[in-house]
């Protein structure tokens, strides 16, 4: 998966951290937040620049990736898919992006497994 990621992103598998992988069972969800770690500055790696966030399973119903300053958009989980966002703005490295904060919605039926890889700056 990480070799797939590389191609994708054109960015060496040296900048990522491990793979987190994600369970979520009915009416468990995860609130709005951001994927910047402020003082992530100050080490070596860099701030978090880009999350990759892989769906391993289709949820029957809820449990979707919502982005409430992109009005509200939500994708649903689909196994296989793949949602691709920036943590930071080009032109300012170390600025959070704030059109990213993004939520995981209330899972209603069914399990939604997933992974996040967190891509640094080095």
């Amino acid at each position: 998966i990480i070799h797939k990621i590389q191609d994708l992103t054109q960015v060496p598998t040296v900048n990522y951290e491990h793979l987190q992988l994600l369970r979520y069972y009915p009416g468990q969800h995860y609130n709005v937040h951001h994927d910047l770690i402020a003082h992530h500055v100050r080490r070596q790696q860099g701030v978090r620049i880009v999350t990759v966030f892989i769906y391993l399973s289709d949820v029957v119903s809820g449990g979707g990736t919502t982005f409430p300053p992109l009005n509200d958009l939500t994708v649903q989980p689909k196994k296989g898919s793949v949602l691709i966002w920036p943590s930071v703005l080009n032109d300012m490295p170390h600025t959070a992006d704030l059109r990213t904060e993004h939520a995981a919605m209330h899972v209603v039926e069914g399990t939604k497994y997933a992974a996040n890889a967190w891509i640094h700056q080095r």
